[in-house]
């Protein structure tokens, strides 16, 4: 094998890595994203939650399940 062949296919590699870190890159941002969208949801059901138990004066803790 040439020095240049070694060289191509040095590039080759690099070129390939450098695509599957922008992709995981991607990948990580997207993820992110849903994981805040996640966590806003949950702020917003606990508010929620607080808000209803503070209204009925009721906890839903203290509620028997419909099997009893």
């Amino acid at each position: 094998m040439t020095s240049d062949e070694r060289t191509t296919n040095i590039e080759v590699k690099l070129s390939f890595a450098e695509d599957l870190v922008e992709e995981l890159s991607q990948t990580i941002y997207k993820q992110q994203q849903q994981i805040d969208m996640l966590i806003n949801e949950v702020r917003a059901l606990k508010l929620q939650m607080a808000s209803n138990s503070l209204a009925d004066g009721n906890n839903p803790r203290d509620e028997l399940p419909p099997h009893y």
